[in-house]
């Protein structure tokens, strides 16, 4: 708003964006995305309790200022106002969110041009245009500053490099006999849900325990009502079997009832009234019974022997701890919910340098709750910067008080140490394999003649068989390993293609990816070393791409490159498989230069295989993938019309899809739910003629 006139500014495209984005819509950034793009993240702001948004003024580089200068004509149309600030460079890239109790007071230290660190320096100098938004408060300032952190991902911002959803146990409550099951994502199904778990695979097991020890069903209801006998898992005593009766309801929701108290706490309760069965039976000489009841008290230690310090005093809360070194942050962070510990997972966010441990803390901590949900207390190895202002904003979110403390002394304490000891470990690791990566690259560099060592490697591979179901698989690797959100698949679409061409298949592959990358990021980069990147952003485009391939994969690729007008600033590795297949024997192509091999024991020959292994194994999951999906595909869902209640009653009444197109419009009419316009077209799908 300027107050001046009064009037509001036109907002810029990224406002609708955003604002958009705020009330929880979908934001289509790819209409493309199946093949070549994970699917983006869906938006968590739906439920962020902002009363009062105001867009205001936004202003470019039109007359040539830049820096402090254009800063400096802002400062004057701004209210001394809670909000939240973007600043932006020449083209449209957001290079830093900030949020501020008064944004005149804010903007104005920029437009000063005297600055603590070069970082802040650099971000001023670069700025060309800045956009704001006007809160009701400080903390939804605070709430929207991590929103859009996360969304625009800023250079100069504190950024989570890892933000995958956390994995929980839901026994399912919309079901007459209840399931157990791993839950990620939005929780749109009625149950009681248990978590966070820091990985999908202390979930597995904890799940295969609690069912050796509760007999707990984990099918599908569809499968749950199709069954006429126990399966499998029922004859291993991994199941009561209440699909078919084996056990009574009643008894079936005790075991649930004694699952749900488990998993809320009261596990010495459970522990104790198994035990006082197990010597009853016993005392009545039903020893097999006794085996059953000595097998589940079994099945529960188990559960809690892995999960490491479980604390007297901890009911539920998260422990963060911080460790910097090397230029490189590590933040370790601890699950504890119901009195036990249900794993820990290392960050490494994005991090200027200069930062001070409790400003990335503080900023990681408002990143990390924006869309999960926040246990009651917060344990961090330091002081964050505005520590009460983020407990009122993370309570202001979960509708729950939160509390924010740093253990001096006590259990707590020890929680934080044994945090802040695995949080200098992780990072050590981290950094002993950035090392290594490093002179692998170097090497790579030297063997194969480029400029400077490749920031970006892409390696590509085929899958198919008979050339059924063909698939191509791109991996990426850089100076940190493999970037697994990198990766892409594509499923080979042209009919042009004999079934079985593997050149016809990499030159679509070529075509698809690079065409695409022209459009989005431009003409390509210069060569691997040519230029200094000043940002530490991963980049686009590939330094080099290899080809599981010989000298015929190899003109195909260039073939592509040439026609792209590309050649020149991607360089392309042929990787041919050795005599008899043999690992170590493998045969390079590069253009320019004669085929030739590389020394048995050479690490970077160890290196070209790690790359190449790890391609062929994305390549053949994908191609798995299609392969099975492929395989269980019915012929009803290819109908238009036909959704799942009506497939399912079809299948119920005539027992196989080929059954159902056999069929009379009549039969077809007799299945409830089927009118005479849907027989028809069930029909007519089935019957050309």
């Amino acid at each position: 708003m300027n107050p001046e006139d009064g009037k509001k500014l036109p907002p810029s495209e990224a406002d609708d964006d955003i604002a958009g984005f705020i009330a929880g819509d979908e934001v289509d950034d790819e209409a493309d995305q199946p093949d070549e793009s994970p699917p983006a993240p869906a938006a968590a702001t739906a439920d962020v309790p902002f009363t009062a948004i105001d867009w205001t003024a936004h202003a470019g580089d039109a007359d040539g200022m830049i820096g402090a200068e254009v800063i400096q004509t802002l400062v004057k149309r701004l209210p001394n106002a809670p909000g939240v600030y973007r600043m932006m460079n020449r083209d449209g890239d957001v290079l830093y969110v900030g949020k501020a109790r008064s944004l005149k007071k804010r903007v104005t230290n920029y437009a000063q041009g005297r600055f603590h660190t070069n970082r802040i320096g650099r971000m001023v100098r670069e700025t060309a245009t800045m956009e704001f938004v006007v809160t009701r408060t400080e903390i939804e300032a605070l709430l929207l500053e991590a929103n859009l952190i996360k969304r625009l991902r800023p250079r100069y911002n504190v950024l989570m490099r890892d933000d995958k959803s956390f994995p929980y146990i839901v026994l399912t409550g919309d079901h007459p006999s209840p399931g157990i099951f791993k839950h990620r994502g939005a929780r749109s199904r009625k149950g009681d849900y248990f978590g966070p778990f820091a990985s999908a695979g202390a979930v597995g097991r904890t799940i295969n325990s609690l069912q050796r020890a509760f007999l707990i069903r984990t099918c599908t209801d569809s499968v749950f009502e199709s069954r006429t006998r126990p399966c499998l898992l029922y004859q291993i005593k991994r199941c009561s079997g209440p699909c078919t009766g084996e056990i009574e309801p009643a008894d079936y929701a005790e075991l649930v009832k004694e699952a749900k108290d488990f998993l809320s706490g009261r596990s010495q309760n459970v522990k104790t009234e198994i035990s006082e069965q197990m010597q009853q039976a016993a005392e009545d000489l039903d020893f097999e019974r006794a085996a059953v009841y000595r097998d589940r008290l079994a099945a529960l230690s188990h559960v809690q022997s892995h999960q490491g310090i479980n604390p007297q005093g901890v009911e539920e809360a998260d422990v963060f701890a911080i460790h910097q070194h090397g230029g490189q942050v590590c933040i370790q962070v601890f699950f504890f919910r119901t009195g036990q510990n249900w794993g820990n997972r290392a960050y490494f966010p994005k991090a200027d340098s200069a930062l001070q441990a409790s400003e990335v803390l503080g900023s990681f901590l408002a990143q990390f709750y924006d869309d999960k949900p926040c246990p009651r207390m917060l344990m961090l190895s330091q002081a964050v910067e505005e520590q009460e202002l983020l407990e009122q904003a993370l309570s202001t979110r979960a509708g729950h008080k939160v509390t924010i403390l740093v253990p001096r002394r006590g259990e707590k304490k020890d929680l934080v140490d044994h945090a802040v000891q695995n949080a200098r470990e992780a990072l050590g690791r981290r950094l002993a394999e950035t090392s290594t990566q490093t002179r692998l690259l170097a090497g790579f560099a030297e063997t194969f003649g480029l400029a400077g060592p490749p920031r970006r490697i892409e390696v590509y591979d085929n899958s198919h068989i008979m050339g059924t179901n063909a698939v191509g698989g791109m991996i990426v690797s850089g100076p940190e390993g493999f970037v697994k959100n990198q990766y892409r698949k594509f499923n080979i679409r042209s009919t042009d293609i004999t079934p079985g061409d593997d050149f016809g298949m990499m030159r679509e592959v070529m075509q698809r990816r690079f065409s695409r990358l022209i459009k989005e990021h431009g003409d390509g980069p210069l060569p691997a070393g040519g230029e200094e990147i000043e940002d530490s952003a991963f980049p686009a485009w590939p330094d080099v791409i290899l080809i599981d391939g010989g000298q015929g994969q190899m003109s195909a690729v260039r073939a592509i490159l040439q026609e792209l007008g590309i050649a020149d600033r991607v360089v392309a590795i042929g990787v041919a498989k050795g005599q008899d297949r043999e690992a170590g024997r493998e045969r390079f192509f590069v253009e320019g230069k004669p085929a030739f091999t590389l020394p048995v024991r050479d690490p970077v020959l160890y290196f070209v295989q790690r790359l190449r292994d790890e391609a062929h194994r994305f390549a053949i999951g994908s191609h798995r993938a299609r392969r099975k999906k492929e395989m269980v595909r019915n012929p009803l869902d290819e109908i238009s019309g036909i959704g799942p209640g009506r497939k399912r009653a079809l299948l119920l009444h005539f027992g196989t899809a080929k059954a159902v197109s056999n069929a009379a419009i009549d039969d077809l009419t007799a299945v409830d739910g089927i009118s005479e316009s849907v027989a028809r077209l069930v029909y007519n799908h089935f019957h050309e003629n």
